[in-house]
């Protein structure tokens, strides 16, 4: 950070407040609108603060995202020409670029971290390749698909708008690891979108082509950087729409004769996305995923060890599938609840702690208040319940095992988080009694016009 950001940063964040406060009114109602601006408020301080705490104390990622993107800002002041071909360039190196190439570590195909430094290069040359405002405009850009994602989920259970606001916008380490200069944050920009889209276009079957596209786009912004997303999302995703197809037959013979075929389109698609992704990237492919995680955990397990006791073991991997599903039930456990409370070692961790520990608590008083029988009962019955549920588990199993690190855990899983805490909360809205009041209240929430708007 230098000087420049204290001098310029209020100027951009006045115009985003001044925008913000203008569109508030078409992309909100009398319930959503007062969470509109406090949302919006704590990804910026996440922003923020997060770009403090690197500069201060970490070092890392971010700063070599900033680095990276101020060269490209500098060959666009030698040459426009020169610096639009490194925003758009699929990899290849001319002699045009090839003395900022040399520069950029990350730079070539395949590079994950690349796309990150051709948003940021963009921002850059809209901010005067000032830190805090890069960081400030992609915690704005992360906050559009966050918004969507809410106003999904509200339009879903308008009775839970209260509590999805919380599971949405303001769980700590979500609006902090989720709105800086990190993959991160535009991965969650995008896997919002990608929720709405879905939404939008195959659950409610309106305005299918935007949708499509926009699906699409977000899709693709997630494969530019963390593939894994995607492959946790879209078979729930596709069980989601067909259980909702489902659940419109009128007639319970034909719907449970069509279940199974529901079920096997599904299984052929998701194989098929699966073995297409194989192709374009050896990573991903089934024989490869299971070595592939346990070499990312010996990794990141190396990497604990110079950080103070923030690893973690729940076995040892050897590299097969059937290996990682022995592990899976740990896996799980260690992405959702924990670490606990006694295992924080700093106030980053302190903070996910007590995120794991309220999961923990919520989930074994839905489950004592309720029942597992019922719970389950209601988790495969509720289409979106089983949405949330199945990508929690599946993102919580393909996280739990690869990390090995509670400092690294804490970023990789922020994705589940919103939708695992709004699961819980759409689950207790359908199968805990409210107060007279409460009800009342909610059923005329729920009456009034839609809470999310097209």
């Amino acid at each position: 950070m230098e000087l420049k950001d204290l001098y310029i940063t209020p100027i951009y964040l006045a115009i985003i407040y001044l925008v913000a406060f203008n569109i508030r009114a078409s992309v909100t109602n009398r319930y959503t609108k007062k969470y509109f601006i406090p949302a919006l408020t704590v990804k910026l301080i996440g922003a923020i603060a997060l770009g403090i705490l690197y500069h201060t104390l970490y070092g890392g990622d971010t700063n070599n995202y900033y680095r990276h993107a101020g060269i490209v800002y500098h060959a666009f002041g030698d040459s426009f020409a020169a610096g639009w071909e490194l925003v758009t360039t699929p990899g290849d190196v001319t002699p045009a670029i090839s003395k900022y190439t040399d520069q950029l570590t990350w730079f070539g195909r395949g590079s994950n971290e690349y796309f990150v430094v051709r948003v940021a290069a963009v921002f850059a040359l809209l901010s005067f390749n000032t830190y805090t405002v890069i960081a400030v405009l992609f915690a704005v850009t992360t906050f559009t698909g966050m918004w969507v994602m809410y106003i999904t989920f509200a339009k879903i259970r308008p009775q839970a708008y209260k509590e999805l606001a919380i599971a949405v916008f303001f769980l700590p380490s979500v609006f902090f690891w989720g709105s800086g200069l990190l993959k991160d944050s535009l991965c969650m920009g995008a896997l919002g979108w990608l929720f709405y889209a879905f939404y939008r276009g195959a659950i409610e079957r309106r305005n299918i082509p935007r949708c499509l596209l926009l699906g699409l786009a977000a899709a693709g912004v997630i494969f530019s950087m963390k593939t894994y997303i995607l492959l946790a999302f879209m078979p729930p995703a596709l069980l989601w729409m067909f259980n909702e197809y489902n659940s419109q037959i009128r007639s319970v013979a034909v719907r449970w004769l069509a279940k199974p075929l529901f079920l096997g389109v599904g299984g052929l698609v998701a194989l098929y996305a699966l073995a297409q992704l194989s192709a374009a990237d050896a990573r991903f492919n089934i024989d490869n995923i299971g070595a592939q995680s346990k070499l990312t955990q010996e990794y990141l397990l190396q990497v604990s060890q110079n950080e103070k006791g923030s690893g973690y073991s729940i076995g040892e991997q050897d590299g097969t599938i059937g290996g990682m599903m022995k592990l899976a039930p740990q896996a799980v456990v260690v992405s959702l609840f924990r670490p606990f409370l006694w295992e924080a070692r700093n106030p980053t961790m302190a903070l996910s702690a007590l995120e794991a520990t309220y999961f923990l608590l919520l989930t074994l008083r839905i489950l004592w208040r309720v029942g597992l029988r019922k719970t389950l009962r209601a988790i495969s019955g509720v289409p979106i319940l089983t949405l949330c549920f199945v990508f929690s588990l599946i993102f919580a199993i393909s996280v739990g095992i690869s990390s090995g690190n509670f400092g690294t855990l804490v970023r990789y899983k922020i994705p589940l988080m919103p939708f695992y805490l709004s699961g819980l909360y759409i689950l207790q809205s359908i199968t805990l009694p409210l107060t007279k009041a409460r009800t009342g209240k909610l059923q005329a929430a729920g009456a009034s016009a839609q809470l999310a708007r097209a």
